[in-house]
């Protein structure tokens, strides 16, 4: 029986699934010496299949197929790229087949060609009786074109095989599609399809740039529970964008004092949801309130203020919400690099120059990256091909190239740039392949300090693992360019908070290496006060009298200027003993994994509540671990010079301080300080606290980061 081909309609939403179908299928054969088949057999229409990044291709056939002598039992295969995307059912014995199905599947790339074969059903083996394609580029959009495609047999004599009648539609179907988490990825379209190629295009790399900061301050909180043991934090989220504060302990009036960032898209209304949470234990998580806050209404560099009530009895919540313009976020081809246009790099160089470096302080630079290439990438296919695409994040900013179907050796030819935030960022590039439905697999990761960047040049970076921990297969080639104002680096200011991702899990080989870290530094610690305690207890004549020489004179002699002096004396003395370009440390990272027996199933029920309670504070304890290894490294790391541009900011700020300690007394720069102190909160009282010297040392890697990314230049 026939079943009625069902035409759907385009959907109205932005075309980044398209939908092909072929509403009939028409066959006429001439000449032909058939063969008896058997029962017939018949397979349901493919079902539409929904793949993010992709185009979605139907199929429905209708007409006749017509064939002169004999009878035949045919059905038609459909292949792309070399795979069986559809079986038709089998018409029995029948020279003018009528199948009126339909079937879809996805299409990635428009300048695939569909294949279509067709076969004469028999008991034994199905013999071949001819094969037609086309190219699926010479569709368009919302256009339904009939099309005849004569059959052919390159082993037969005829010259006639018969021909395939079919009708082409190319629509758009509507697909959900998440910004930030995958960004829906398409190749461009066709040479023919101009117009459509250049609106898709335009509309899938417009959908990843933001044209506005929302900068929100998390002040306090007032009249909040003030009862029992807890923390109080609180998060926001906008679109897919979310962030958490510090958690501090259940009082009245919490202080949070934080700064977070948002990216405002183009074309996108998002709302910013706040929640209050409180957390007694692990399991016991309280919610005290959640907000939501319209930000379509918000004026544009003016600061809002929102004190919002929460839940009845649990207080008051203050913030502060800014909107803020920001361009120079963008996504073309590598001929229209911004960078490559002479006015637009005279004008940047001119913007970020000295001359101009104190006009605007919260423009911190412009990076601009051509990524050309990848080579020699891992094979994720069975057919030994991958579907490549790469992603480049600095800070919390993300953009993302088109995907190339089927090839280790993808050319995206594709010009990025980035409006920078803090010259210290490392700019991550991250290959992954496109496996549909199912998350990208990680083919390769690079990750480039802006420091380090060397203008115009076209570099090769070898591709490392997820981690960054060792090296894998392929490389990747790019160019960048970054201009940055030198006044304007924020390096003494906080550092932008990293979006949330999820929970933190105990991991027995962090615990490991964290401890290890501490170990290390504790015994250069204790090595440093063994050395002094062997000079106090005599041990070798010569040593002590030279220390004791010394600790005459430094007493007898000594002023406060002479200790930032000596520090500077001390990364001056290391710099002319490194070794450029040496990666120190990395070794040393690699740690046995500890080894916890396995509870049986029995006892697991009874201690859980113990489990949980055992792995919190293991978890607090790992984390703190690496607080405290990261400073001590982080501090050795500025004396080694191993950021040479920190190091060389640490030189200045060190001769800086030692001329004014020199030439200023002390109780007057005490005085100033504490002055500054008292005032600062009268003259802002929503102002941010923060330690200029934890910051600066925020910038500098620890020796994890030192083997992960190389900071020399």
């Amino acid at each position: 029986t026939d079943t009625t081909s069902e035409k759907r309609p385009a959907s109205p939403l932005p075309p980044f699934f398209t939908v092909l179908h072929f509403p009939s299928v028409n066959f006429r054969r001439h000449r032909f010496q058939s063969r008896r088949s058997s029962s017939p057999g018949c397979l349901s229409p493919f079902p539409p299949v929904k793949l993010p990044g992709g185009f979605l291709v139907s199929v429905s056939n209708t007409d006749s197929c017509l064939f002169s002598t004999g009878t035949s039992d045919p059905f038609v295969k459909f292949k792309l790229d070399g795979k069986n995307i559809y079986k038709s059912k089998v018409v029995n014995k029948n020279l003018n087949p009528i199948w009126n199905e339909s079937f879809s599947f996805p299409v990635r790339d428009l300048d695939q060609t569909l294949h279509l074969k067709v076969y004469d059903r028999d008991l034994r083996s199905n013999d071949f009786m001819g094969s037609s394609s086309f190219p699926l580029y010479k569709l368009d959009l919302d256009r339904i074109i009939p099309m005849t495609l004569p059959l052919e047999d390159p082993n037969s004599e005829e010259s006639d095989m018969g021909v395939i009648i079919l009708e082409a539609c190319l629509s758009i179907r509507e697909e959900p599609a998440k910004r930030n988490v995958w960004l829906l990825k398409m190749h461009l379209f066709s040479r023919k399809s101009r117009v459509s190629r250049v609106f898709l295009t335009s509309f899938s790399f417009r959908n990843q740039v933001w044209t506005g900061i929302y900068t929100v301050i998390l002040v306090e909180g007032q009249n909040m529970p003030d009862c029992g043991q807890g923390d109080v934090y609180v998060r926001f989220r906008v679109g897919e964008q979310r962030v958490r504060s510090k958690n501090l302990c259940i009082k009245a009036n919490p202080q949070w004092r934080e700064s977070f960032e948002f990216n405002q898209f183009q074309d996108v209304q998002e709302n910013l949801a706040v929640e209050v949470c409180c957390k007694r234990g692990r399991k016991s998580e309280e919610c005290w309130g959640v907000l939501d806050i319209d930000l379509t209404r918000l004026p544009v560099n003016q600061r809002q203020l929102y004190t919002h009530e929460l839940d009845p009895n649990k207080g008051r919540l203050v913030f502060l919400v800014t909107l803020t313009p920001c361009s120079g976020a963008s996504i073309s081809d590598i001929q229209s690099a911004p960078l490559d246009n002479p006015t637009t790099f005279e004008e940047m160089q001119e913007k970020y120059g000295l001359m101009k470096c104190l006009w605007d302080l919260k423009d911190v630079g412009y990076l601009q990256i051509k990524l050309i290439k990848a080579t020699d990438l891992p094979s994720t296919d069975l057919s030994g091909k991958s579907d490549p695409f790469c992603t480049l994040e600095l800070g919390n900013s993300k953009l993302q190239t088109h995907t190339i179907s089927k090839t280790l050796n993808p050319e995206w030819r594709t010009a990025l740039t980035f409006p920078i935030k803090d010259i210290h960022d490392v700019l991550v590039l991250t290959v992954y392949h496109d496996d549909g439905d199912k998350a990208p697999d990680v083919l390769g990761k690079v990750a480039i300090p802006l420091l380090t960047v060397s203008n115009g040049q076209q570099i090769t970076r070898t591709l490392k693992n997820n981690n960054l921990s060792r090296t894998t297969k392929g490389s990747i080639t790019l160019e960048l360019n970054v201009l940055y104002n030198p006044v304007s680096v924020k390096t003494f200011q906080p550092k932008e908070t990293k979006f949330a991702v999820d929970n933190p899990k105990f991991n027995k080989k962090l615990l490991a290496r964290n401890i290890y870290r501490v170990r290390k530094i504790s015994m250069a610690i204790l090595y440093t006060l063994q050395y002094i305690k062997s000079c106090f207890n005599w041990e070798n004549t010569r040593r002590s009298i030279t220390a004791f020489l010394i600790f005459v004179v430094a007493v007898w002699l000594w002023e406060l200027f002479m200790l930032p002096l000596f520090l500077l004396l001390l990364i001056g003395w290391n710099y002319f003993h490194i070794t450029p370009g040496m990666a120190s440390y990395s070794q040393d990272l690699v740690i046995s994994v500890f080894f916890f027996p396995s509870l049986q199933e029995s006892e697991k029920k009874g201690l859980m509540e113990k489990i949980h309670m055992v792995q919190e504070i293991v978890l607090t304890v790992q984390n703190t671990l690496d607080e405290v290894a990261c400073i001590g490294e982080r501090v050795k790391n500025t004396f080694n010079w191993s950021v040479p541009f920190l190091s060389f900011l640490a030189c200045l700020v060190l001769f800086l301080a030692t001329a004014a300690l020199y030439y200023i007394p002390l109780r007057y720069i005490v005085l100033v300080w504490g002055v500054n102190k008292f005032t600062k909160k009268l003259f802002n009282p929503y102002a941010i606290d923060n330690n200029e010297i934890l910051d600066f040392l925020k910038r500098v890697p620890s020796d994890v980061q030192k083997v992960r990314v190389q900071f020399y230049i």
